[in-house]
């Protein structure tokens, strides 16, 4: 079975004050609290998360 492609994203800004639906793709993406990161995996789905919010998200590099 081939490996699962994952990627870290980090909420770099506050959901306070938000579009309901933009609260809900934060959630969606295991993030709660500020500079916290998650790690999702690399699917089309959580790639349109991401797009959706990314005014308020970041995506980490691997070093």
């Amino acid at each position: 079975m081939a490996d699962k492609k994952m990627m870290k994203v980090k909420l770099v800004r506050s959901m306070h004050g938000k579009r309901k639906g933009h609260k809900e793709c934060v959630l969606g993406l295991g993030l709660r609290r500020m500079h916290q990161i998650a790690e999702v995996e690399d699917t089309p789905s959580t790639r349109g998360m991401v797009n959706k919010v990314c005014y308020m998200v970041q995506v980490v590099e691997e070093a």
